[in-house]
């Protein structure tokens, strides 16, 4: 970083914090700011591209013990810390910095200005070779960083940039979807990525899997892969929330009389479930525990009873539901419906 940058920078008010501010809350204004602004919260967002920059060079800075020593000496300079002496004839002069700290033991820096050919022109101070004494001792003293450069690796880079988050579809069975499943995804560069879907993914449903997206700099995190799920539907299963819903056809004689009777699941096998007299057509049966597994447990199997009508009789069953009609021949099942129809 150029000297001048100090100057000019007043990395405090970047981060928003006041010059007393310990590691800790420089830290954190540093982590706010940089969400705010990281480009991927801001894409095309040219300024919040350039307040990212500036937030990063702030941390950099501020966050090294060093190098913020530097910058506050830099920037009291530049309020008005420092005095310059008129030169004699020829441009011989003096330069005296008020800072005694940087003298050691508590004495002063003196600084000679450059003649009428030296960098900073006649009667005026070099300002590079002031702060290289400043900083090193002396301008160009062995071991200075950067040669003659006080500042040359004092730069506050950006540091390693994450790897960006990539969009991607999938199409999983049902009963993928419901178990859970592990399924090779093809990025657009002609890469693979293997990953494992959790259990209980619904249609439409988009899950973040950490780690799975673009690669980074060198050192840096990838990025997250952003999966939307298609789930293709069951010929016999259907889903609401956790639970497995099923349609489950029972005899008219089964319901009337009453019954046990076995339901399919998802895992193929199937459990017993009763089915009491009187049963009608849409009444709901629940199995505990054999629907989907979820973050807050697992679902029910949800049966739902349709009574079957029979297509074809036979002469006995025909005389035994014509017995059933004379038996009920002062019911009519309708009319509480049209009472209700009136109401």
């Amino acid at each position: 970083m150029a000297s001048q940058d100090w100057f000019e920078k007043d990395f405090y008010a970047i981060l928003g914090v006041p010059k007393d501010a310990d590691d800790a809350a420089i830290k954190k204004a540093y982590r706010k700011l940089a969400r705010q602004y990281h480009p991927d919260k801001n894409p095309g967002n040219a300024a919040a591209e350039q307040r990212f920059k500036d937030v990063g060079e702030a941390h950099a800075v501020l966050a090294d013990k060093k190098q913020r020593q530097e910058y506050d000496a830099v920037r009291s300079m530049a309020g008005g810390g420092a005095r310059f002496r008129a030169g004699g004839p020829g441009g011989a002069g003096g330069f005296e910095d008020v800072f005694s700290a940087f003298g050691g033991d508590g004495q002063r820096v003196r600084f000679s200005t450059g003649g009428a050919g030296g960098p900073g022109g006649a009667g005026q101070p070099d300002l590079d070779d002031l702060l290289a004494q400043m900083f090193r001792g002396g301008a160009g003293a062995p071991g200075g960083r950067g040669g003659g450069d006080p500042f040359s690796g004092f730069g506050a880079p950006r540091g390693p940039r994450r790897g960006a988050d990539v969009q991607a579809r999938t199409t999983l069975s049902f009963r993928d979807a419901v178990e859970g499943a592990t399924v090779t995804l093809q990025t657009a560069e002609g890469g693979r990525i293997t990953t494992k879907i959790p259990a209980g993914v619904k249609d439409g449903q988009k899950i973040r899997l950490r780690g799975k997206g673009a690669e980074g700099d060198p050192g840096a995190p990838r990025g997250d892969l952003m999966l939307s799920v298609s789930v293709e539907k069951h010929p016999v299963f259907g889903r609401d929330g956790d639970d497995l819903t099923v349609d489950l056809p029972v005899t008219f004689a089964e319901a009337a009389l009453g019954a046990t009777v076995r339901v399919p699941t998802l895992d193929g096998s199937s459990v017993r479930v009763k089915v009491a007299p009187g049963t009608p057509s849409g009444r709901v049966l629940r199995v505990k525990g054999r629907g989907v597994a979820g973050r807050h447990g697992t679902g029910d199997l949800l049966a739902r009873v349709s009574v079957i009508v029979p297509q074809r009789l036979t002469d006995t069953a025909r005389e035994a539901l014509e017995a059933l009609a004379a038996e009920e021949a002062d019911l009519d099942p309708r009319a509480e419906l049209f009472t209700r129809a009136e109401t």
